[in-house]
């Protein structure tokens, strides 16, 4: 049977299990928003986000001398072991509760002002227990302290989750290249025949879309490195010492390694959160090239026997419950379908950065679960595609050059010797008997056969 002990907050008590470390504001929320499934330790990288910013707070705190060393020691501690995921239990609360989200910042400051409290009374060291608002919410605002957190967990998001990755996938493309330099086949445009050219450089522009695509999220570093701390309820830093601000970002900038500084507008930095449209649009791009890549490669792949077959995929899994044999581009799918949910996740970000009313964007918890969500979605997907399906890739030489061969669109170079007039009707004618390009060029032109193949040798058009 569960224990319970008795909190108390600004509106009275609350029973609260004897088992987890929250406080009464925390209870209340999980009491009153019972909705979805999706909770913010879930959000690894926000956890992290959060510890560090409030480790940063006390340690600026006790510089202003606002807290003892004793207690920012303790603060620390419990700081430290939320950071490395010793207590992920003890947060509790779901995505969907007050826009700014406050009640994710009381939660935090609760258990870490139990724990603390904890930490001290067995080491004697205090007669005083830390108050969650008072001690560990000093010089701070949820308005402040969650954007804060927000751009700390994207940058950690990005950096260590999801640039590996992209780092994965070129290096991945880039071995494909040399594999398969000097493979010939034929272009499609308009998903029709094209001039030829070769395997490694259709690849080569996948790996030059995700230069672009990489470039473009870290442009969005810059933004994500101004951080709002200091700028307390509204941006004018009300209850908080002038320097607060900068010293945060310096201890932040020592515990995470990451050359965070103050904003220099905090009015803008509470009500606007544009910088995440410009992250998703990072994204987004990304989302574009993986596309394209994914949908090539089952196109290409298609068969083994009825369709291009230019390239063999791996066979991870069977394809089929009714049809024995069949193999699938599963990955490909997975991938897409990753691609297209991003998509969706970018929208609704875009609108929730537009509702930043008067002093504050209160649609804090959805604009970082879904930035999260995305980050978090293309990296298992892009080392899923990458490790399953990619690396795994084959080209069909054989096939390839049936295909290359058997191309109306060779007639091309013929256009500087006999016109573009005349290739015309020698590729128009070629289709419609069911003959060779050789031998309808050789009926409707005076080319001899020696100068038809030096005039369409695939090696020189590429």
């Amino acid at each position: 049977m569960v224990k319970f002990r008795i909190e108390k907050d600004s509106l009275g008590e609350v029973k609260v299990p004897s088992n987890k470390l929250w406080g009464a504001q925390t209870q209340r929320s999980v009491e009153n928003f019972k909705i979805g499934v999706g909770k913010f330790h879930f959000q690894d990288a926000f956890i992290q986000a959060l510890a560090f910013q409030k480790k940063a707070a006390a340690l600026t705190n006790e510089q202003l001398k606002l807290l003892s060393h004793k207690n920012v020691v303790a603060i620390g501690k419990v700081c430290d072991d939320i950071i490395t995921g010793k207590m992920n239990e003890h947060f509790p609360l779901v995505i969907w509760q007050t826009g700014s989200g406050t009640q994710i910042n009381m939660n935090f400051n609760e258990v870490i002002a139990n724990k603390s409290n904890l930490i001290l009374e067995s080491k004697l060291l205090s007669n005083k227990p830390l108050h969650p608002n008072d001690d560990i919410n000093k010089s701070q605002s949820s308005n402040d302290t969650i954007p804060t957190a927000m751009h700390i967990a994207t940058l950690i998001a990005l950096q260590k989750t999801l640039l590996p990755e992209i780092h994965l996938i070129k290096s991945s493309v880039r071995n494909k290249i040399k594999e398969f330099n000097g493979i010939i086949k034929i272009g499609r445009t308009h998903t029709q025949d094209a001039t030829p050219l070769k395997l490694s450089d259709e690849f080569s522009a996948y790996l030059a879309q995700l230069d672009y695509a990489e470039k473009t999220i870290k442009k969005s570093f810059s933004k994500l490195l101004e951080i709002a701390q200091g700028g307390t309820a509204v941006g004018s830093g009300i209850n908080a010492h002038k320097n607060f601000g900068k010293i945060f970002a310096n201890n932040l900038k020592k515990l995470t390694k990451m050359p965070f500084k103050t904003a220099p507008n905090k009015f803008e930095s509470l009500a606007s959160h544009d910088v995440f449209i410009e992250v998703m649009s990072g994204l987004e791009i990304l989302t574009s090239t993986l596309f394209k890549m994914a949908n090539d490669l089952r196109v290409l792949a298609s068969g083994p026997r009825s369709g291009i077959a230019e390239l063999i995929l791996p066979a991870n899994e069977p394809g089929s419950s009714i049809m024995p044999g069949k193999i699938n581009p599963t990955q490909c799918e997975a991938l897409s379908m990753i691609c297209a949910h991003v998509i969706g996740l970018k929208s609704s970000i875009l609108f929730a950065c537009t509702q930043g009313h008067f002093q504050l964007n209160v649609y804090n918890p959805i604009i970082i679960h879904n930035t999260l969500d995305a980050i978090n979605l293309l990296s298992d997907g892009i080392r899923s595609f990458t490790l399953n399906c990619l690396n795994g890739v084959k080209a069909n030489k054989k096939r390839i050059n049936e295909l290359l061969n058997n191309s109306l669109m060779l007639v091309t170079p013929l256009t500087r010797v006999i016109g573009y007039d005349l290739s015309s009707k020698v590729a128009l004618n070629a289709h419609k008997k069911g003959i060779s390009l050789k031998e309808s060029c050789l009926e409707l032109t005076n080319l001899t056969t020696k100068e038809f193949d030096i005039l369409t040798d695939p090696k020189k058009m590429v």
